[in-house]
């Protein structure tokens, strides 16, 4: 059955517009698990823009459900991941000048630093995960460094279904999805776990729910923004019943 990880770092992102102390994202992961979210995703960045150390440490200590450290590929956050322990923590790019995360890792470059990292955090009894682009090379590489869940880079196929008036039948857009299902289907056939995210909302997420093997979709500034106007409890609830939907079709 497909799971929904829930990423609160926008949460976080409000409450530094003020350099306060609330909204809490410790709190927003109450609200998303009440709410039905199978997981809760956080970036750890290394310019701690948002999420900090202490939200990790507090989140480590209450949230009753999954807890996916979303980190750079550094000595640095391998050490606070292997200190704090979340069930998952994935490996991705990061550059400082970025809004979001900008494209896949590219693990097929880096395949003997990052093999050393994934095993490090294998030992402290971490899943190990990578988000990469929708390419067989990284999906290969991925395997080959002992990554145990690979997240597929939805960012092309959200772009392009924007661009083509959210219609789902584009050639444009359907190519892009079938990007994201090949690469699926790989990522299973080499015994990891096909996970997928980046840029799906309420609109776009169904499709991607609908592919075979899909087993987790990681979303977060869909689901905060819709929280703005209806909470976050009904904002959880309302992707979750979507992609549960969707998750019996067909794309």
């Amino acid at each position: 059955m497909i799971e929904l990880g829930v990423n609160i770092d926008h949460v976080a992102t409000l409450r530094q517009a003020r350099r306060t102390w609330e909204p809490d994202p410790a709190w927003a992961a109450v609200e998303a698990q009440l709410g039905g979210a199978d997981g809760i995703t956080v970036h750890l960045r290394e310019d701690r823009r948002h999420i900090n150390d202490e939200d990790v440490r507090r989140l480590r200590e209450l949230t009753q459900i999954k807890l996916n450290l979303e980190m750079a590929a550094t000595d640095e956050m391998v050490a606070i991941a292997c200190r704090i322990r979340p069930e998952m923590a994935m490996l991705v790019p990061e550059g400082r000048q970025e809004i979001t995360t900008e494209g896949g890792l590219d693990v097929a470059a880096r395949e003997a630093e990052l093999r050393a990292r994934i095993a490090r955090l294998a030992d402290a009894g971490i899943v190990t995960s990578v988000f990469i682009d929708a390419d067989p090379a990284q999906i290969g590489a991925a395997a080959r460094i002992g990554a145990r869940v690979c997240e597929i880079h939805t960012g092309p196929y959200a772009h392009a279904f924007h661009a083509a008036g959210r219609d789902i039948g584009s050639p444009a857009v359907r190519a892009e999805l079938d990007k994201v299902r090949a690469a699926g289907e790989a990522v299973r056939a080499a015994g990891m776990r096909f996970n997928a995210g980046h840029a799906l909302n309420y609109y776009n997420a169904r499709p991607v729910a609908a592919l075979a093997g899909v087993r987790e979709l990681h979303i977060g500034h869909a689901i905060v923004s819709r929280a703005v106007f209806v909470g976050l409890r009904a904002a959880v609830a309302e992707m979750k019943r979507l992609l549960r939907e969707a998750a019996g079709g067909a794309a």
